[in-house]
Formats: structure tokens, sequence, C-alpha cells
């Protein structure tokens, strides 16, 4: 804020002016003033107290009255309380701001350079036997808003994503497709291919169950039981034919994934987001197999009598972790120790931020310390970006499988709610086509599950409300979008009536209260950005849109824009209706979230 560098080097001067000492301009403590005292800016006066060799009250009048002096244009009155100097800002430092942020479309964000940082974030990770759920939703939104508030923080970013496409999981999908799927086809069943295989994977694990049951009831313990069901045999002979590279069963496998992965994309699409590189199991776990075997060779872990490799972390404060089977088979930290070989071969990664659900947090503790020990240079600072649960009220949209929440089923119940919920305010617009109220609807939806899933500190457990989330009203995307799309249609009206908006604001036009601190607090979404992502923490974005909008609603109650009659004032207020709109456009566009110009 180029007023607050104003005040410090005015306070650095009248420091050594009054009081012969030196000081740092970033040593000067500022905060906005609050609420019940006069003023916008307030100086943190005690630092200055032994300098001063005064009481703070007497040490805050001298200040005051040198920066009244010395910088009128910056600084034109002031009170003291304590030992606090709260400071008036001159009108046209405030119109200045206002030109300087309306000056920038990309108010707030840092661009990135050559010099900069690589980040790479994974996320989604999903399983190739099952479409994406609610869980995947969340860890979807998180990882792409997580991936633009770093590059709005001047980091070049690389967005990844390791799909699980191998191991028993695929293999039962594939073995009852086999049994009994007559051919099928998404084509020939209308069904996504993620839904096809997800069908069978339910259909394997029905009828295992009535295996098991019925050798139960022939007196086999159940433990055994599970081993013995002919089925999860027939599963488990399939998964080494597959590693031993089968022709047939690879085939199978690869027009399987296929169907998947088309799926996948098909829903990607709709959430909005996608990745620069995937990654696959299949070609990882290997790559890990032999990194666990180099490791083992320099003696970072060791090989226990039945063959398997483990490493030993008790120094470390944590247990013993098994890396390979006495099989020689992976875990899933193999795999994970292949993919960072192959990312780190792929690019010259500076950070690397996994976004994965809370209960994985001990994963990710054992596998910074084995990559910082293999040699990776970002290993011991990874970031786990570790979220908690999502859910919906109980009977809330139960899926086909009756167990959890299917991500399309919740995408088009949330659309398909935004067009019934929006039909009065969309019907009433002027010349709106079918196909404009269509995607109104969609970018409403779409706005309001990922802003109610947004808005939740990462780290917290949420339930997920569909008809709290659609609300027009309160600390919603539709609430926010709606805000936007009247800022939209007081500009339109604006240019419609032919007011002229001068290259530069009146520098004389008076300014209230309430407009000063819109100023204000679009001039913080600089901060918000830059605390969004030194934290990880896309939520604070999206409330701080939820206040400014708010803000701006109170404003537009009180204060007349179209109708105003002095032309400085309402050139004055056009531009900071301009300038929310632009912010809030950028701030949800660092969430996913779409604006309607119309609504």
């Amino acid at each position: 804020m180029e007023i607050a560098n104003k005040i410090s080097n005015a306070v650095v001067a009248g420091v050594k002016e009054l009081y012969g000492q030196d000081i740092a301009p970033e040593s000067v403590q500022l905060q906005e003033t609050r609420p019940e005292f006069e003023g916008n800016v307030t100086l943190v006066v005690f630092p200055y107290v032994k300098m001063s060799r005064k009481r703070p009250e007497d040490t805050g009048q001298e200040i005051g009255e040198y920066l009244v002096k010395q910088v009128p244009d910056v600084v034109a009155r002031f009170n003291v309380v304590k030992g606090f100097l709260n400071l008036v800002i001159a009108p046209a430092q405030w119109i200045g701001l206002l030109e300087e942020i309306n000056s920038q479309e990309r108010f707030g964000f840092t661009k990135p350079t050559e010099e900069s940082p690589l980040v790479m974030i994974e996320y989604s990770s999903p399983n190739t036997n099952k479409p994406l759920h609610l869980g995947h939703v969340r860890n979807n939104l998180l990882g792409w808003a997580l991936a633009n508030v770093m590059e709005a923080n001047g980091n070049k970013v690389v967005k990844t994503n390791i799909v699980n496409d191998r191991g028993i999981h695929i293999c039962k999908s594939m073995l009852a497709w086999l049994k009994w799927g007559n051919g099928e086809t998404p084509e020939s069943s209308g069904k996504k291919g993620d839904h096809l295989i997800g069908d069978y994977y339910v259909a394997f694990d029905k009828h295992y169950r009535e295996e098991v049951k019925e050798l139960v009831a022939k007196g086999m313990d159940e433990e055994q039981a599970k081993q013995e069901a002919p089925l999860i045999k027939e599963a488990h002979e399939m998964l080494v034919k597959w590693e031993q590279g089968d022709p047939e069963v690879r085939a199978l496998w690869r027009k399987m994934n296929e169907w998947v992965y088309a799926g996948f994309d098909e829903t990607y699409k709709a959430l909005g987001v996608g990745f620069d590189k995937i990654y696959y199991e299949s070609d990882t776990y290997l790559e890990g197999k032999e990194k666990v075997e180099e490791g083992l060779a320099k003696g970072f872990f060791y090989r226990r009598e039945d063959g398997s490799v483990w490493a030993d972390l008790t120094k470390e404060g944590l247990d013993e972790k098994l890396l390979l089977r006495s099989d020689g088979t992976s875990v899933y930290m193999t795999q994970d120790i292949g993919t960072a070989k192959l990312r780190f071969q792929d690019f010259p990664i500076d950070k690397m931020i996994y976004v994965v659900g809370n209960e994985q947090n001990y994963h990710f503790q054992v596998l910074s310390i084995l990559l910082d020990k293999l040699g990776f240079k970002w290993g011991k600072d990874l970031v786990h970006f570790s979220y908690g649960m999502v859910e919906l009220p109980n009977g809330k949209m139960k899926s086909r499988e009756g167990t959890v929440v299917d991500a399309d089923d919740l995408i088009s119940t949330m659309i398909d709610d935004a067009r019934q919920m929006s039909a009065d305010k969309v019907n009433k617009l002027e010349d709106i086509t079918e196909a404009e109220a269509k995607e109104i609807a969609r970018i409403v939806g779409m706005g309001a599950l990922k802003y109610f899933i947004l808005k939740v500190d990462a780290r917290k457990n949420m339930l997920f409300n569909p008809e709290e989330s659609i609300d027009f009203n309160g600390n919603t995307g539709p609430f926010i979008q709606y805000t936007y799309a009247r800022i939209r249609s007081i500009l339109r009206k604006a240019e419609a009536q032919g007011i002229q908006r001068p290259e530069h604001l009146p520098t004389n036009a008076e300014l209230s209260d309430k407009e000063i601190s819109l100023i204000q607090h679009l001039n913080d979404f600089a901060a918000v950005v830059r605390q969004a992502g030194n934290d990880y923490n896309p939520s604070c974005i999206a409330n701080y849109c939820y206040e400014l909008v708010k803000e701006y609603n109170q404003f537009y109650h009180d204060f007349s824009v179209l109708k105003e009659e002095d032309s400085n004032k309402q050139i004055v207020r056009l531009a900071l209706s301009e300038a929310v709109s632009k912010v809030v456009r950028n701030g949800l566009g660092l969430l996913g979230i779409e604006v309607p110009e119309r609504m």
C-alpha cells in the first residue's frame, strides 16, 4: 500500500528530526484504526517513547503534528489515544489508491518470472475401479485453488495427478466384467466408463460376500473364508498374471482403464480442474522398488529374514516402516518414492505439495524422511496439505451405490437446484435465451458447490449442505455472484446513459467513511492473496470476497450511484464499483469459481 509507505517514510524522517534517532521504515508499526476511533491508519507510538523521553500521549502528539505539517497531502488530521496515533488520510490519497487498483487488471497478484521457484502440486489421486466421489470433489477443488494461489504469489506451478491404476482392486472389476459383463461397453450401455467399471467393482463385492457367507455356513472361520473364497483367489491369480505381463490381462486392463479415464475427464471438465502431467502407479511402482534397493545398498534400509525390506525410523521418533513385502511386491510408500523419482527427473522441483486427506498424515511424515535420506532436495520440506472429511447430511443425495456420494450426481443436482432457485431472477432478465439461462444455472450451481467447500478451512472436517450452499443470502457463492452481476448491470447502465468517465479520477471528490472503508478493503486483497499462499489456505480468499461484497451491498444501500447528481462523486462511485467487481472476479477466479455478467 503506497499510503503506508509514505507514512512510514515520513515517520522515519520525523523521528530523526524530533529525536535524532535513525529507524528503519520496516520497523514502523501501522495498523487499521479501530472502528470506535476517528482515523484510517494507526501508528503504534510506544517504540519511540524511550527516544522522546516523554509520555506516549505527548510523543504521539509531536509525531502527529510533524506529519500534518510535513505531509499534509497524506495526513489530513490526527488524534492520540494513549500510545496510539490515529491518522486521518487525505481524500486525494484514497482516490489515488482506487485509481491504482483499477489500473492493474491482476491487482494483488505477483507474476512468476524465469527465476521463480517451481512448486509442484499433486491432487486428485483416483483409483481406476470406481468413479470420483464427494471426497475427491473437495480434493480436486482444494488442489486447483491452491495451485492458482501459489501462482498468484509469483511461483511457477506444475499441477500433477497420480492415478492408482494397478492392484487387486483393479483386478476385481476386471474379473467381474469378464464373468458377468457380456461384453458391455460404455457405448452399448450409455454409461460413463468410470461408472460402468464401478458397477462391476460393486458386483464383485456382492458375489464375493455371498461366497464368504456360504463358506462360513459350511463351518469355515470367517477370516479363512475371506482368503479361500474362489473369487478372491481368481482375482489374485489375475494380479499375478498382470505383474508377469500376461498379454490378455494387460490388454483387458488397458481397455477398461481407457473407459475410466474418459469418464474421469468428463468429471474433471465439469469441475473445471485439470493437470499439467499425469503419473500412473503402473509406471512408478517399479521405479520405487529400484530406489528402495538403492537405499538398501547404501545402508539406509535393512532386509529381514523373510526377505522384506524395512526402514528403521525409531531415531526420528517414529516406528519401522515396510517398503517391500517378502515376495518383493511394493507398498504405497514404494510407489510414492518411485513417483518422486520420476517427477524429479521431469521437473526441477523446488517445493512439493501433496493434497491428501488427513488420514494420511503419518504416511507423509515418513515419506518426507525417506525422500530426504534418498537425496531428494525437497524431500525434507515437502508439504502435506492435509484436509478433513466432507460429508452430507443424512439422507441427502444417496448415490447409486448407497454408500458414497458420486461426484457426477452431486454436480448435476447442484446445477438443477441452481436452475430452480434462480428461475425467478433469470426469467426477469430481458432477452434471455434458453442456452443463456442454462449457462447461468451451471455457473451458479458450480459456484455454490465450490464456494461452500472452499470457504471452510481445509484442515477441518465439514458438512456439505446442498440446500444451504445455493442460498442467495449469506456467506454463499450465489450471494457473491449475484452482487457481482448487480455491479456489472450498474456499469452497463452507466454506459448506456452516456456517463463519461475521465482518464483520471477527480482528486477533490468528497468521500464518505463507507467509501474509504471499501477502498481500504479492496487494498487488503494483495495481503490476503499473500496470506493464502503463505498459509496454504484458500479459504481466506473465499471469506475475504464475502466480506467485500457484504460491505459493497451496505454502501449500495446507503449511497446512490446512477442517480447521484454530483458528477465527481458519481464518477468515483462507478470506479469503486468497477474495482469491487474486478477484485471479486479475480478472487473467485483463484478458487476456480466463474462469475455471470447477468443473473
